[in-house]
């Protein structure tokens, strides 16, 4: 029997596996290595991220973005945005390096079995662990407008449905959502030679400030000061003190969560889109129907009034929502029963990342409602990481030394219950 199974192989899942390895568990990694960022984001993409706050996390600061740039001849600078493929081979080379062995496997179902877990991949092999850390990034929580859920997926489509935009030349593409993503695939689609055009419910596009220099006064410094996810108190507070969010109550974490970084556009990105797509704003789509070989979508205007526009594809890039009930690889006895945060669809989870139900571990996105947004980027892996093979060590201790099942583990009172 396996200390722990990792379900996931991204920059969670490896840096989660790094830290096992080296703490000596019995692991086995089952998934494609950095398979939603070579697969689901389109060429030509780049990270919103700096650099040096892109690292995967190992032991000791091992196998840095900076180490793998260095050993390949490639530079990776501050304020010089760092293009996706550079980050996913780095990813990949982070993996050969800090993990003994990924198994590119899906695993289709994990189930309980006593105190461990069975778990079931897509080749018919059933795993025996004790511990469990689902680690399966976004892709599982796509979110996308309810007017567009009838339409067939060669008229409507997420953005993370797209690794070659190409196939869109000469198509007029309405993109539904006014974050990076959908600025950025628009600016894409109009380079591959499309017509897009952004369509949102916001009053205005909001973009981000060029970074300050990393050397500058001490006032300017204090005043405005870095973090992992871009400039400001704020920012550094979410950044840093994950631990500090997970302390607050469950309404006002989820509000963090939800509203803490609103949407906006790199700055790097500004000069491409704003020459070449037009933008629609104070608008939300309120039906959609099929129209000859494209699509008819109703608006409504934020102030009242609507008006119909018709359009070849329409590509929602609205995200993704934590939901519970979208792991569908999780058994329905442990999904439906764990506690979660407030009102939402997120487990609630303890200072090691364990959920209510022992031994189950969460990283990612579904991680938030109970960290903080610094669970949504790479650069929360660490803090998740070191909490989380410590808190399966924990829990191990503990059912060697039990006689009997252990409760679930929890080390404050979940804020609500999952009916």
């Amino acid at each position: 029997m396996y200390d722990l199974v990792v379900v996931g192989a991204g920059p969670y899942g490896l840096s989660i596996a790094a830290h096992a390895a080296a703490a000596g568990l019995r692991l086995r990694v089952l998934g494609r290595p950095m398979a939603s960022w070579r697969d689901h984001m389109p060429d030509g993409m780049f990270l919103t991220s700096e650099p040096w706050a892109s690292d995967l996390s190992a032991p000791a600061g091992a196998h840095t973005l900076a180490d793998y740039c260095a050993a390949h001849d490639l530079s990776a600078e501050h304020g010089v945005p760092l293009p996706l493929d550079t980050f996913t081979a780095y990813g990949r080379w982070f993996g050969e390096q800090a993990v003994p062995q990924v198994d590119e496997v899906t695993v289709t179902a994990v189930r309980p079995d006593g105190d461990g877990f069975h778990v079931e991949t897509d080749t018919g092999e059933q795993i025996a662990t004790r511990t469990v850390a689902l680690a399966v990034g976004v892709l599982p929580f796509v979110n996308r407008p309810w007017p567009l859920l009838e339409l067939p997926p060669d008229l409507a489509s997420h953005s993370s449905d797209h690794r070659d935009l190409r196939r869109f030349a000469d198509q007029d593409v309405t993109v539904i959502g006014s974050g990076q993503s959908a600025l950025e695939t628009a600016a894409l689609l109009a380079e591959q030679g499309a017509r897009p055009r952004i369509v949102a419910r916001a009053d205005r596009l909001r973009w981000q400030a060029p970074p300050q220099p990393l050397a500058r006064g001490r006032l300017r410094a204090l005043r405005d000061p870095h973090s992992a996810l871009g400039t400001g108190w704020p920012n550094r507070v979410w950044s840093q003190m994950p631990w500090a969010v997970r302390r607050l109550p469950a309404a006002t974490r989820l509000r963090i969560a939800e509203h803490a970084l609103g949407p906006a556009g790199a700055w790097w990105l500004r000069e491409r889109f704003e020459p070449v797509v037009p933008v629609l704003l104070n608008h939300r789509v309120r039906a959609a129907a099929t129209r000859d070989d494209g699509v008819r979508l109703h608006l409504t205007h934020t102030e009242g009034g609507t008006e119909t526009l018709d359009t070849d594809h329409v590509v929602a890039a609205t995200g993704f929502t934590p939901d519970l009930g979208r792991l569908r690889l999780l058994a329905p006895q442990v999904r439906t029963t764990l506690w979660t945060v407030g009102g939402s669809r997120a487990p609630e989870l303890n200072s090691g990342f364990e959920s209510s139900w022992p031994g189950l571990f969460f990283a990612g996105l579904l991680t938030a409602p109970s960290f903080g947004p610094s669970m949504r980027f790479v650069h929360g892996a660490a803090f998740t990481a070191t909490r989380l093979v410590r808190g399966v060590q924990r829990r191990l201790g503990e059912r060697r030394g039990a006689t009997t099942i252990p409760r679930p583990a929890r080390d404050s009172e979940p804020a609500a219950r999952q009916p």
